[in-house]
C-alpha cells in the first residue's frame, strides 16, 4: 500500500476534484442541527457496534450535491510523514506531525485541510467556517511551504454514494454532530472517539 502511495502521490485526479468540488460555496455550520440532519457540514462519530474499518472513527463531512457526501477521517494518524514521502522537499521534511488516513478512497492523493479565512485557491472547497480542504497538487504544496503550522495532510478520503449516507443514519450507523475545528485540530486524537461516544450518550 505504502509503495503505491509513493508512486501515485503526486498525480492530479481531475474526475476526482471535479466530484469534489461540486459545490464551492462556503457553507457555515448550523447551531442548532437536528441529530439526523445531513444537509450540512457535520461531524460523524461511528456507533460503537460498527466495527472493521471504520471502527472508534470521527469524520467531518459534508454534502457534495445529489445526496452524495465526502468526508475525511480525522482521528487516525498513520506512521508516515511528509518528509518520509518526500524526502527532496524540504517544506515537507519540515512538518512533523504525521499524515492522517483519510480514508479508503484514492489513498494514492495527498489533501491538505487548512484553517484559514479564505480559501486557499486553487483546486479547494470549504468543509466548514475557516476550514478548507485543498485537492490539487500546486496548492497543496502551496500550504506544505507556506501554512503547514495550521493545517494537516491526509491521504485518501471517504465517499458516500447518493442516499448511502443518510441510509447509514437511519440504521443508527454513526452519531451526528455539528462539526467543531478545535477538535479536528487538537494536539493528540488519543481518546477523541471515547469522549465523543460519551458526549453524545449524554445527550441521548
Amino acid at each position: 500500500m505504502i509503495a503505491n502511495l509513493k508512486r501515485n502521490l503526486r498525480r492530479h485526479c481531475t474526475m476526482l476534484a471535479g466530484c469534489l468540488l461540486v459545490a464551492l460555496v462556503a457553507m457555515p455550520a448550523a447551531n442548532a442541527m437536528e441529530p439526523t440532519d445531513i444537509s450540512k457540514p457535520v461531524l460523524l462519530v461511528a456507533n460503537p457496534k460498527l466495527g472493521e474499518f471504520y471502527g472508534h472513527t470521527v469524520l467531518i463531512v459534508r454534502p457534495v450535491g445529489d445526496d452524495q457526501h465526502i468526508g475525511f477521517i480525522v482521528n487516525r494518524p498513520t506512521k508516515m510523514t511528509l518528509g518520509k514521502l518526500f524526502p527532496d522537499h524540504e517544506p515537507s521534511t519540515k512538518v512533523k506531525d504525521p499524515v492522517f488516513l483519510g480514508g479508503p478512497a484514492n489513498v494514492g492523493m495527498i489533501f491538505a485541510m487548512v484553517q484559514r479565512d479564505g480559501s486557499p485557491g486553487g483546486k479547494s472547497m470549504p468543509l466548514m467556517d475557516h476550514l478548507f480542504v485543498a485537492v490539487d497538487e500546486e496548492t497543496v504544496d502551496k500550504i506544505i511551504e507556506h501554512e503547514s503550522d495550521h493545517a494537516r495532510f491526509f491521504a485518501g478520503f471517504v465517499a458516500w454514494k447518493p442516499g448511502e449516507l443518510a441510509d447509514e443514519v437511519r440504521r443508527g450507523l454513526w452519531f451526528v454532530m455539528e462539526p467543531d475545528s478545535r477538535l479536528l485540530f487538537r494536539d493528540s486524537m488519543d481518546g477523541l472517539w471515547d469522549e465523543l461516544v460519551m458526549r453524545t450518550r449524554g445527550a441521548i
